[in-house]
């Protein structure tokens, strides 16, 4: 039995990912940008931050997927690319969206991709920053909330595949 307790609630997140379209806006001005989302978990984050972002801002958007937990709540260390991007970002601005950077791993893999791709710029959108088990130095530019630990579900985030659905993020007990 899994129990939930909430800790943003969905107008928490509505006002924080406000927030960061704007900076985000301000940032890129004018310049062409491409999103990534990395799936699944970064989804409906990734929705309402690209809607924030001002309407004449020049977007390409794609998608990446990497898989390094499976079923589980602890990281395999092993990332393996599922769904590769499909955009050339050679030369191009890139921002990559992820639902939380907990060990840094995953967003190293991915950095690492993108600068043999040769990317003009590479910063990250984290909608959930985890210190407690981050073993890689990754600089987050667009933090939605810090959190220190806990396995955390909603608003995109699951547990073998399920509560990506609550509009609010939950920590669960296991």
């Amino acid at each position: 039995m899994v129990t939930l307790k909430e800790i943003f609630s969905e107008q928490e997140i509505r006002e924080r990912t406000t927030a960061l379209g704007k900076e985000i806006s301000e940032v890129y001005k004018d310049e062409p940008l491409v999103i990534i989302c990395v799936l699944k978990g970064a989804f409906l984050f990734f929705s309402d931050l690209v809607r924030n972002i001002k309407k004449d801002s020049q977007l390409e958007l794609d998608f990446v997927r990497l898989a390094s937990y499976g079923s589980s709540d602890k990281s395999s260390r092993t990332i393996s690319f599922t769904k590769d991007i499909e955009v050339n970002v050679e030369g191009k601005n890139v921002l990559i969206v992820e639902d939380i950077v907990d060990t840094g791993l995953t967003m190293e893999f991915l950095l690492k991709q993108l600068s043999v791709r040769k990317a003009k710029s590479v910063k990250i959108a984290a909608l959930l920053s985890k210190k407690a088990r981050r073993e890689k130095s990754i600089a987050i530019d667009f933090v939605g909330f810090y959190i220190q630990d806990g396995f955390l579900v909603g608003y995109g985030l699951d547990y073998a595949e399920k509560y990506r659905n609550l509009p609010c993020i939950c920590e669960a007990q296991l």
